[in-house]
């Protein structure tokens, strides 16, 4: 299953559910996403020709990160470019989130394991502007 967390109409994350399955390939980002993510099922045998990537100067304006569940479950919040909370996801096990627009915050429901993947170099706390987080009773969790 794949769910779109749109505001506006911009996305703000796409999340793969790990019971997503789909014979071929597809990817879930527009063409003009400086991050793209897709998903791969191949047959036994089935081969990806050896290549190199070319060369070519990007610009990159916004860190969009991916992160991967690894293990136990977590609690995606999504917030808008103003710091407005909108609405939270759970994450399990083998789900996948790409975190493309707005702002966006994690608490662990349970011992939790992450693998992240986003643009680089890093540039430390220039990266980000850290703010509060929405209070508990405010949380609107979406299925």
């Amino acid at each position: 299953m794949i769910e779109q967390v749109k505001h506006n109409e911009i996305i703000l994350g796409i999340i793969i559910r790990a019971n997503f399955k789909k014979e071929g390939i597809a990817f879930f980002t527009p063409d003009d996403f400086s991050q793209q993510l897709g998903y791969m099922n191949r047959p036994e045998g089935y081969v990806i020709p050896p290549h190199v990537h070319n060369v070519i100067e990007r610009k990159v304006d916004l860190t969009q990160e991916v992160l991967f569940i690894k293990s136990g479950k977590v609690r995606v919040d999504f917030y808008d470019e103003t710091r407005k909370y909108l609405e939270s996801r759970i994450l399990e096990q083998g789900d996948v989130v790409l975190l493309a627009h707005g702002g966006h915050g994690f608490q662990m429901l349970e011992p939790s394991e992450m693998i992240e993947v986003k643009q680089g170099p890093f540039c430390g706390e220039l990266d980000k502007v850290r703010f509060e987080q929405v209070a508990e009773e405010q949380l609107k969790i979406s299925q």
